[in-house]
């Protein structure tokens, strides 16, 4: 098959994996001062730096041939999918050579299961070993590490790759008995154990000890592939993060397959359940937000779709409204929608100084269209703060089609 054919079948496979975002993660030395990339069309996908910066990752698939026939994706064993398969010397000279005609800035790799867990960690380690050590290629790799493999084999990937993942896939025990029999839950959490425990071995060694998937892990969770609520969703991304302090979790909405089983919906979530739980897991991560907490705005454990968690669990907790901003402490001024890390910052920097006004909450950049119900100043109360909340509610309803932000 030629290779651009191949690259169009795996490219589309790899579509379905949300987990590639290439954020937090240092420039690579080289001993000999040489070497191509920097970590700073068809299979490229765009992910966010920390600082803002956009930039493009060949994401492909080693393979879309597997072992496994989970019943939710699209390249399980029983799928009538076109199949494919790349060598690891095809991945590398196409990563080179899109790198070389300024296409990407770094590779994304997943696989198929191909022979064995064990066979296929070893070709997506052989793909990140001579890009690092054949061809100096100092940009950002993310490979997707295979749970069941030998534990040296994930060790060998955390050396050359900048950001390792392993998929949950779903967030319950029992959800992954029903559709991915194949997969463990314990071994996918005993990957992550190893893979944080290694992170954090090379961080306790120093900046001259060998370096260990720097920028982290991450894993992927599908939504709507079966009947676990946004809390139980949550519950398990929150169990993750302080478990395995994995850098992120990925929400991905389940999308339909053809020659689907009975077990699955024949439609997808609406995309705006994947928004949600975006911006509730936001809360989880910067705003000091419990799952609890987020759970108790929600409706048979669904978040709103209508109204952003932030805005919902305020609307619910009108006792807790207004707060002043002048005296308020920082937990207290994170739950007021309108106000993100920034702005809170500022907040507690300017009051230092002097009262803050009304209008002094606008220079510093709050959203006082959301704000102004739920916040008082040395100038302004809100003469609405007994409003009902459903009535308030209908004031922060998208217009447009446009979502509001937290």
């Amino acid at each position: 098959m030629e290779i651009q054919r191949k690259l169009a079948i795996l490219a589309d496979a790899a579509k379905y994996d949300a987990s590639c975002a290439s954020s937090g993660v240092a420039k690579r030395r080289s001993e000999s001062g040489k070497g191509m990339g920097s970590t700073t069309g068809m299979g490229i996908c765009h992910s966010y730096m920390p600082d803002g910066r956009c930039v493009s990752l060949l994401k492909i698939l080693l393979t879309n041939f597997c072992l496994y026939d989970c019943v939710y994706c699209v390249n399980r064993r029983s799928s009538d999918v076109q199949r494919a398969r790349f060598s690891a010397e095809e991945v590398v000279s196409l990563t080179l050579s899109f790198y070389r005609r300024n296409y990407i800035e770094g590779l994304f790799l997943s696989s198929g299961i191909i022979q064995s867990a064990d066979y296929t960690m070893e070709q997506l380690v052989e793909v990140a070993r001579a890009l690092r050590e054949d061809h100096e290629f100092r940009g950002y790799i993310h490979l997707k590490t295979i749970p069941e493999a030998n534990p040296d084999l994930i060790e060998l990937a955390g050396r050359y790759a900048d950001r390792l993942s392993v998929n949950l896939e779903l967030p319950t025990r029992d959800a992954l008995r029903s559709l991915a029999p194949e997969k463990s839950d314990v071994s996918i959490k005993k990957a992550m154990g190893m893979i944080r425990l290694k992170v954090d071995e090379a961080k306790e060694a120093g900046p001259r000890a060998p370096r260990f998937s720097p920028a982290g892990q991450s894993t992927q969770i599908i939504v709507g592939a079966e009947d676990s609520t946004d809390a139980n969703i949550l519950d398990a991304a929150d169990s993750l993060y302080r478990s395995y302090r994995l850098n992120r979790v990925y929400y991905s909405a389940f999308s339909p397959i053809s020659h689907p089983s009975s077990r699955l919906p024949n439609r997808a979530p609406p995309l705006v359940r994947e928004h949600r739980l975006y911006q509730a897991d936001w809360l989880l991560r910067f705003y000091e937000f419990s799952t609890p907490e987020l759970a108790s705005a929600m409706h048979g454990g669904q978040l709103d779709l209508n109204v952003d968690p932030k805005t919902a669990w305020a609307l619910a907790n009108r006792d807790d409204f207004p707060v002043d901003v002048n005296t308020a402490d920082r937990h207290e001024l994170l739950r007021v929608p309108g106000l993100g890390v920034r702005v809170v910052n500022r907040i507690l920097s300017s009051r230092r100084h002097r009262r803050l006004r009304f209008q002094d909450l606008r220079m510093l950049g709050a959203s006082l269209k959301r704000a102004r119900h739920f916040l008082v100043a040395a100038d302004y109360s809100p003469s609405n703060s007994q409003q009902a909340s459903e009535r308030l509610r209908t004031e922060f309803l998208p217009a447009g089609g446009q979502l509001p932000l937290i």
